[in-house]
This record gives C-alpha cells, sequence and structure tokens, in this order.
C-alpha cells in the first residue's frame, strides 16, 4: 500500500468522463446542481486557504538563527511585485478556535504582515511530532540552514522534550551527528552564536574546533568576543574567523617577560656618574653617556683593548690567590 505524504495537499478526486449525453441531460451544468458541483469541487481541491497573519502564532522552535529587516524588506518586495508562490503550513490551535500556529514559513509570514497581506497557507491537523517532521523537512528542501543553525535547532528540540529519534528524522541525520550538534550547541554559548550569525561557510569541523578549544581551556567566550570587537565585523563567517583567532591566541602560554636589567652605575670620587654596568641574562653591557665625561669617552674607546685586558689580568691573579689559599686551608 503507498503511503499518502501528510504534508502535501490530497488530489483532486478524478471526475468519471461523461457516459453520453444522457448524462448531460439528466445532470445539467447549469442551476442547483451545478452549484453543488462547484462547491464539492472547490472543498475537495481549494488547500490552499488565506488566513490574516494575526491569526498565526510564529512561536515554536526556530530553524533560522535570526530573520532580518533586509531580509523581511526584500522577500515584501518580492510578494508586492509577483504574489506569494509557496505557500506556508499552519495548524490549528485547539483550544484557540480560529487561531493558528505556523510550521514553516515565517519569513514569508514576516513579509506578509508587513505587506497587511493575508497568507496562503497549507493548513493541517499534525501532532507536534509531524510538524517538527514538516519543518525540517521544509528546511533541508528550500533554506539550506548551516551546521550551527542546525544545532541550534536540534538543542531547542531537545529542551522542549523532542526524543532523539524524531529530532534525527526532522533534520535527517544519524546519531553521531546530533551528538556533535549537541556538543557545539551545549557548549557555545547561545550569546555568542548569536553574535556570529549563521556563517554558512564554516562548516562542523571548524565549530567543533572552536567547541573543544572553549571546553578544554574554560574559556569565556563572550569576553573574548568583546574583546576582539566581534560585533564590529560585517560577514558572518568574518565573524566566526575573529572569534576562533582570539581564542586560540588565549590558549597559548605568555612569553615570559624578559627580567628587568640590573643597572650598576659606576662614579667618579666626586660623586659624577660617568657609566652604567648593566646585568642582563644575555649579557653584560657598559654604556657610557659621552656628555659626562666626553674625553675619556675617547681615550676609553681608543684604549678598551688593553684596559680590558689589564682586567683580565688582575682577575686571573684573584682566581689564582683565591685558589692557593683554598688549597692551603684544605691541608
Amino acid at each position: 500500500m503507498v503511503r499518502r505524504n501528510i504534508f502535501q495537499p490530497p488530489p483532486p478526486p478524478e471526475e468519471p468522463a461523461a457516459p453520453a449525453s444522457e448524462s448531460t441531460q439528466r445532470f445539467p451544468n447549469t442551476g442547483a446542481m451545478s452549484g453543488i458541483r462547484s462547491t464539492l469541487k472547490d472543498l475537495s481541491t481549494n488547500a490552499v486557504r488565506e488566513i490574516v497573519p494575526e491569526m498565526i502564532d510564529d512561536d515554536g522552535p526556530k530553524d533560522r538563527l535570526r530573520i532580518s529587516d533586509e531580509d523581511v524588506a526584500q522577500l515584501a518586495e518580492s510578494i508586492r511585485a509577483h504574489g506569494q508562490q509557496v505557500p506556508i503550513m499552519v495548524r490549528p490551535i485547539a483550544d484557540r478556535p480560529g487561531y493558528y500556529r505556523i510550521v514553516y514559513g515565517r519569513r514569508r509570514l514576516h513579509a506578509l504582515r508587513l505587506l497587511g497581506r493575508p497568507a496562503k497557507a497549507l493548513v493541517r491537523s499534525l501532532s507536534d511530532h509531524e510538524a517538527i517532521l514538516a519543518q525540517g523537512q521544509e528546511n533541508a528542501e528550500r533554506l539550506d540552514p548551516s551546521f550551527i543553525e542546525k544545532a541550534l535547532f536540534a538543542a531547542e528540540l531537545a529542551d522542549v522534550g523532542y526524543e532523539s529519534s524524531v529530532i534525527q528524522d526532522a533534520l535527517a541525520i544519524d546519531k553521531a551527528m546530533l551528538s556533535r550538534m549537541n556538543k557545539v550547541a551545549r557548549t557555545i554559548p547561545p550569546g555568542v552564536i548569536q553574535l556570529v550569525g549563521s556563517a554558512h561557510g564554516i562548516g562542523r569541523r571548524r565549530w567543533e574546533e572552536l567547541a573543544d578549544v572553549t571546553r578544554h581551556h574554560g574559556l569565556d567566550l563572550i569576553a573574548l568576543a568583546e574583546q576582539a570587537d566581534v560585533a564590529a565585523i560585517e560577514k558572518s563567517d568574518d565573524r566566526f574567523a575573529r572569534l576562533s583567532t582570539a581564542a586560540i591566541a588565549a590558549t597559548r602560554p605568555e612569553r615570559a617577560a624578559p627580567a628587568p636589567s640590573a643597572a650598576q652605575q659606576l662614579t667618579l670620587e666626586d660623586g659624577t656618574v660617568v657609566c652604567e654596568l648593566i646585568d642582563t641574562a644575555r649579557g653584560l653591557t657598559l654604556k657610557l653617556q659621552k656628555s659626562a665625561a666626553p674625553a675619556f669617552a675617547d681615550w676609553l674607546r681608543d684604549n678598551a683593548n688593553d684596559a680590558l685586558r689589564k682586567l683580565h689580568d688582575e682577575w686571573q691573579a684573584t682566581q689564582a690567590s683565591q685558589t692557593s689559599a683554598t688549597n692551603k686551608g684544605a691541608r
């Protein structure tokens, strides 16, 4: 037995071919019988109704990160010029007769509200399970949602109580992919995801890497996003790239600051500072200010080699004397 797709309107009933002119004479296309025929045909084929947008609630799990005013305005202009080409889907609200809840088509609904036009809608009496399946199916065929949009949608469905099997069916994913989506959606703060946006060019792997870095190092992504001024970036993919770069940089160990230089001032008997001896981890530097003793600076330049040799000889003599004293004490 072939199953009927519950998300599509039923096909009109096949009308039997008129067998003969006698049928035409018995059931003429005029008068009351013609009106009854027309009414029955309308009931069977008019699956799309016109409903004022104010009678349609658009709450429930969202399949888009955001619906921008610019997107709505562009779609409204298209509908103004060409009409609503694709109906939305709604389902009746049981405890509010005459009111409906959106299944899919939120952006179209917002555009029609902006235009003040009634919405062409498929009305289906669907269970919560069937509504989510319909929404997921329509998204896959029309929206091409990004990985992070799917991940947030899956997390929202789980939060309101849908079973994993239902979520997998709605998004056409397996258990492993659902687990990966949950890891990302539960690790990265929703406010950060909203700030980054849909990021259609950023796939699962890069979102997972950001989630792993965040979890392993206990990063505060909200603070990092503010420090990196992510909100100032125009494109969603670029906002993700800046946040990711900031997160990676925050995990690198800071380079040890160089130890402060130990400077020793060398003075004459009268207290005049002739030069500074700067001791660092890399070497010993003698810094002589020419302005303090220009003549001495010139002499030291010309006699530095001899002066340094004398100092070295004096050091060696000191070392030899200390060694001799040490040996005598050991006896």
